[in-house]
């Protein structure tokens, strides 16, 4: 955490106005009660300046997903980002092993993304990603283990920049907290009438913290 900390101070003092005003906006996003968010050290090689989120889906004393949100900016642009900014996102959760052998369950969680960031009106371009699910089987000290099932969302798209070469990255953040809660299981935090919403079922043993 010092080394995200140090990291903040040091944008601030070399960034370029936009990229300060999307990760402010980041930061003064309220966001609802369930996930707990703080900023980490982001990564150093992917553009001149990042900014790094990490955030989970807490019920008591368990977590019931938890992801990681990247805000990039190249201010030269970027031929592949068809902009100067770019979110990168990781996003995982426990599934029930019969949930995750759905055939289906790949596209489902894409649609998820894409959904949240329309259910918000929200304009971008460039999509890209994968969902993996894995399954883990226990055997010989370890048989006792149920078998455990993992879904991740790993995925990026570029914001579309809005007043003063800008984009919205509160809502950006708040479509994504979107994602988080569904595929976490909880009820959508805005009315269903927004949007067609469908969360996973409560899932087999949420990781304690």
């Amino acid at each position: 955490m010092d080394d995200a900390k140090e990291g903040e101070r040091d944008a601030g003092r070399t960034a370029p106005a936009p990229f300060r005003s999307a990760v402010e906006a980041l930061r003064a996003t309220r966001l609802r009660p369930e996930i707990e968010i703080e900023s980490t050290k982001p990564p150093q090689r992917l553009a001149p300046y990042a900014y790094a989120l990490e955030a989970a889906v807490v019920e008591g004393d368990e977590d019931l997903a938890d992801g990681r949100l990247v805000l990039l900016h190249d201010p030269a642009g970027h031929e592949a980002w068809q902009g100067t900014f770019r979110l990168v996102t990781l996003v995982r959760a426990e599934l029930e092993p019969e949930m995750a052998a759905d055939p289906l369950l790949p596209e489902v969680c894409w649609s998820w993304l894409t959904g949240a960031l329309q259910a918000r009106g929200l304009s971008y371009g460039e999509p890209s990603g994968t969902v993996t699910r894995a399954s883990s089987h226990y055997f010989g000290g370890l048989a006792t283990r149920p078998a455990a099932s993992q879904i991740e969302i790993r995925a990026s798209w570029t914001p579309r920049e809005v007043l003063g070469g800008v984009p919205d990255t509160a809502a950006h953040l708040a479509s994504w907290c979107d994602l988080l809660g569904q595929i976490a299981g909880l009820p959508p935090a805005v009315d269903p009438g927004d949007a067609a919403v469908v969360t996973l079922p409560q899932r087999r043993g949420p990781q304690t913290r």
